[in-house]
């Protein structure tokens, strides 16, 4: 289907959603002519109350004619003189595809590439371009692959795909609007009938009458309705829309393979799976390993070392490469499956162009440190930015652990406080253990219903690794809080707690992981006949510092 087609379509579809609206009105004024004519005036006069508050969406998703503004995704704008490596390759390859190169790129924090244009009567005219470009493909792609991830992006323009975004983004956006607001009116009517029944049960249970149970089906029937008679037109457009949009895509990665190889733009639709879900675990355990303590990486790791980690793990990212998403498509996603497009780009008949750019993509940048470090000035918020800097990770490291160590707060913890109705310390859990009262006290951690009913062993096996958990982060904290821990950072594998000997204690073997020293002991406390002796004899008397009795009567 040619540009113009699709551009007929997109207004039809857009056309339909306010003829729709304009039917509905029609039919609550039909409904309300028939009330007047034949029903009770106060029954009708009710009635009519409905009408209106059904039509007042209606009318605001009819005058909501503007296509809502776009805001710019937040990233790092680089003109040609700060970027003319990029620039040229840009331009070289909008050449190559046969399309108008962009006006502006920008660099973001995401893994993703993608294009944008601000069209003009709608999209049928065209309008200034911009380019968005992960910082993260950048860390993670060769020259090639990008070349490839470009050239499919630019695909986009030539096939006047970016123009006619402005059409299917204003019908969606008018949709969804008014779905959501026939829900949240469901949702407030049903609120309100069900804190009725709840007041009205209150008052008949002070009587000594049985309450009757809350029942909120029928509130808010009519706004629901409304609401699906919309998702139901929501299908049709959307299933409409975007299924040329995963055409698209397919033409898209031709036209890539065509410029870039056919081996280029396999292996870059591999690639991107496998650092989506690298950043994706950079971000959760490096990059804001700091957060509850509010630390931050030095200037320029939080999105640098992202590369650092790349290369220490890459044998293990290696095997993800193999693994393609086959998991079945939404239908109202635009993109297909990877595994079916990367199956699609191998098919094609070999180039001879496997040799080409095999350097690393971050090169085309003129000053790759200088730029990272920008651009956590671009995306990163006031607040984060507020944040104090570490001098590097291993700082970062400690302080966090110290930080999380020092506020735990685990389903132990919780428990025990329940349980005793004191403040929650590893040597009141002990005590407590000593006395027998540890399956009484398990009693109140978070339960399923099957380890509720459980009895005997059978209840024991189901709580015992919640225990060994939580006592295992509750002795850490202990060691933490007698600066008796080392932390070591590692891009390889998790950060591993390593035990610190006491003045006038032989140094523990370097080889020993703390884990490894305090297991056995947390073990037999939470035996079966559970014995705290041996991890009371691990744990060294607090120095006697007032200081230091505050930090454990903390916890």
């Amino acid at each position: 289907m040619g540009a113009t087609l699709r551009a007929l379509r997109a207004l039809v579809l857009l056309a339909g959603f306010y003829l729709l609206g304009v039917l509905l009105l029609a039919a609550l004024a039909g409904v309300d002519y028939l009330l007047y004519l034949h029903a009770p005036s106060g029954v009708a006069a009710k009635l009519y109350l409905v009408s209106v508050l059904l039509a007042i969406p209606l009318i605001r998703g009819l005058i909501m004619l503007r296509t809502p503004k776009e805001e710019e995704a937040a990233g790092l704008p680089v003109t040609e003189a700060d970027e003319p490596e990029l620039w040229r390759t840009v331009r070289e390859l909008a050449d190559q595809v046969g399309t108008r190169a962009p006006s502006r790129i920008v660099l973001t924090a995401d893994v993703n590439a993608a294009v944008a244009e601000n069209g003009r009567l709608l999209g049928l005219l065209p309008g200034p371009r911009r380019l968005y470009l992960g910082v993260p493909l950048l860390q993670g792609l060769t020259e090639a692959q990008l070349r490839a991830v470009l050239a499919h992006e630019l695909g986009h323009y030539s096939n006047s795909d970016t123009r006619l975004a402005a059409l299917t983004v204003r019908g969606r956006a008018q949709i969804l609007r008014t779905i959501g607001h026939f829900e949240e009116r469901a949702g407030k009517t049903t609120a309100r009938e069900q804190a009725r029944q709840e007041k009205k049960n209150a008052k008949a249970a002070a009587k000594g009458k049985k309450p009757r149970e809350v029942d909120t089906g029928h509130a808010g029937i009519t706004y629901r309705t409304m609401a699906r008679i919309y998702i139901a037109y929501a299908k049709l457009y959307f299933r409409a829309t975007l299924a040329g949009a995963r055409r698209q895509e397919y033409a898209a990665d031709a036209a890539a393979a065509r410029i870039a190889g056919r081996d280029a733009t396999a292996s870059a639709l591999r690639e991107i799976p496998v650092l989506d879900a690298a950043f994706g675990f950079y971000t959760r355990c490096y990059a804001t390993l700091g957060t509850e303590a509010e630390l931050l990486p030095p200037r320029g790791e939080v999105f640098g070392g992202f590369g650092r980690m790349l290369t220490a793990r890459q044998l293990e990212l290696a095997g993800l490469r193999t693994e393609l998403p086959t998991e079945p498509t939404s239908p109202y996603d635009s993109h297909p499956p990877i595994a079916d497009r990367v199956h699609r780009v191998e098919a094609l008949p070999a180039d001879s162009r496997t040799d080409e750019g095999k350097g690393a993509a971050l090169g085309l940048l003129s000053a790759p440190e200088r730029t990272v470090a920008a651009l956590e000035d671009a995306v990163l918020t006031e607040e984060v930015r507020r944040f104090r800097r570490t001098s590097d990770w291993q700082e970062l490291l400690d302080g966090s652990m110290s930080g999380q160590l020092a506020t735990l707060n685990t389903p132990l913890h919780r428990a025990l406080a329940l349980y005793t109705k004191a403040r929650p310390t590893l040597p009141a859990l002990l005590d407590l253990i000593d006395d027998g009262q540890l399956w009484q006290l398990a009693r109140r951690l978070p339960l399923s219903g099957e380890a509720a009913a459980a009895k005997g062993r059978a209840f024991r096996e189901f709580v015992r690794p919640t225990l060994c958990e939580s006592l295992h982060s509750m002795v850490l904290a202990e060691f933490s809080a007698r600066a008796r821990v080392r932390w070591e950072f590692s891009w390889e594998q998790p950060a591993t707690a390593r035990l610190l000997p006491a003045p006038g204690e032989p140094a523990p073997d370097p080889n020993g992981a703390l884990d490894a020293a305090i297991i056995a002991a947390v073990e037999t406390a939470l035996a079966d006949h559970p014995d705290t002796g041996p991890l009371r004899a691990l744990l060294p008397p607090m120095p006697n510092n007032p200081a230091n009795r505050e930090t454990d009567s903390s916890r």
